[in-house]
């Protein structure tokens, strides 16, 4: 055949193609493309998180996925990564499987049991609002778009159990809170850095956040709180872009302008500490919440393949079925915060005064380079 077309696959039965080709490709052909799930689901008082991620990268011919488990400053993990072909729609890769329940309301998260490490868990989530859009990612380096890609997160509750050497927790909705997220499009950090093109850029003074938050009120109802920021700063450059919602559950939504952090870090391992975060609302009016680290527990998103790990990379071919894994017992010591990487779902408290709101969420932190306001030098600069 000429110009051969993709395999066919159950999907293209349906009349959604939006390509001229079939459901088993994408229409574009950079090995970096990727379609991507990531949730989280944590104890309320901190005591125990699962984390979980699942990538399909098409042009890669790869699905990978990670499933863990913190516990205070312990983090244990499994990885697992399988041939795309020949079933490129199954959510399966070894002992890690990703369900969808009801589109859009309800999925699940599953490892189960394995010869890797002592840890399992089933756990459903529920949105308890719509799921909301993010602003789209969109990198050039140079002529090159490095980064262009969608991206909605879900707040929620959820259900199940979870089980480290052999003691079972059972995972309820009114002691747990879960958060998600899903992203297709050309993304970076996807194989290995290419070794015969220009450097980049080195990252410099960068502050991100990332944090969706369920909060109740004293009578009872819910709202949700998402918060994002790029903050870029490097000789000639002082670069911010933020995204802020208040969600309801009837799926109205209340922008957010501008986000203001007043937060606090640990200089060693750079682990938020807390603080405060000044909004200001597209109305003009203004809102400051308190954000309170409710222990050490935060699964850190290195050992899922972000930023790399142990010279291992996202969509790394790893051949037809490989699973892996390890315990760590202490990921806050200088040598093992640098090994995992700073970014981590961290299980945080949420007060809005304004909102009459108190809740937990999932806090992603990085603090890179030398920021003054943050109290943190050059000197102990890690990703």
């Amino acid at each position: 055949m000429i110009n051969p077309i993709g395999p066919l696959t159950p999907a293209d039965e349906g009349f959604s193609h939006q390509i001229t080709d079939t459901f088993a490709v994408v229409g574009s052909s950079d090995p970096s493309w990727t379609e991507k799930v990531c949730a989280m689901a944590a104890a309320r008082d901190g005591s125990l998180q699962l984390g979980f991620g699942l990538g399909k990268y098409p042009n890669r011919n790869v699905m990978d996925a990670y499933a863990g488990v913190s516990r205070g400053v312990e983090q244990i993990t499994v990885r697992a990564s399988r041939a795309l072909a020949p079933n490129p729609e199954a959510t399966v890769i070894g002992p890690i499987r990703y369900e969808i329940l009801e589109p859009l309301r309800s999925v699940r998260f599953v490892l189960e049991a394995n010869d890797t490490q002592p840890i399992a868990f089933d756990c459903r989530f529920d949105g308890a609002f719509p799921p909301a859009f993010e602003d789209r990612t969109h990198l050039r380096s140079g002529y090159r778009v490095r980064s262009d890609l969608v991206r909605y997160h879900q707040i929620g509750r959820c259900s199940g159990w979870i089980e480290v050497d052999g003691e079972r927790t059972e995972i309820t909705p009114d002691a747990w809170v879960s958060t998600r997220d899903h992203s297709w499009g050309v993304r970076v950090g996807v194989g290995r850095p290419p070794v015969d093109q220009e450097p980049q850029t080195a990252l410099g003074a960068y502050h991100f956040l990332w944090t969706p938050s369920y909060l109740e009120r004293a009578d009872g109802s819910a709202y949700g709180v998402f918060m994002a920021m790029n903050h870029f700063r490097r000789p000639n450059l002082n670069s911010k872009a933020t995204w802020g919602t208040i969600e309801h559950p009837d799926g109205r939504v209340e922008q957010m302008t501008d986000i203001v952090p007043e937060l606090s870090y640990d200089p060693v391992n750079r682990r938020l500490l807390g603080g405060r975060v000044h909004c200001t609302m597209s109305d003009g009016s203004t809102r400051t919440m308190t954000v309170e680290v409710v222990s050490e527990t935060g699964f850190h998103l290195g050992t899922g393949l972000y930023f790399g790990f142990d010279g291992h990379h996202h969509g790394e071919w790893r051949g037809p079925l490989h699973v892996d894994g390890e315990r760590i017992n202490d990921c806050s010591t200088p040598d093992n915060a640098r090994r995992v990487h700073q970014i981590r779902d961290t299980v945080v408290r949420i007060s809005d005064p304004v909102g009459g709101g108190v809740g937990w969420g999932n806090w992603q932190p990085m603090a890179t380079g030398e920021l003054p306001e943050l109290g943190l030098t050059a000197e102990t600069s890690f990703i």
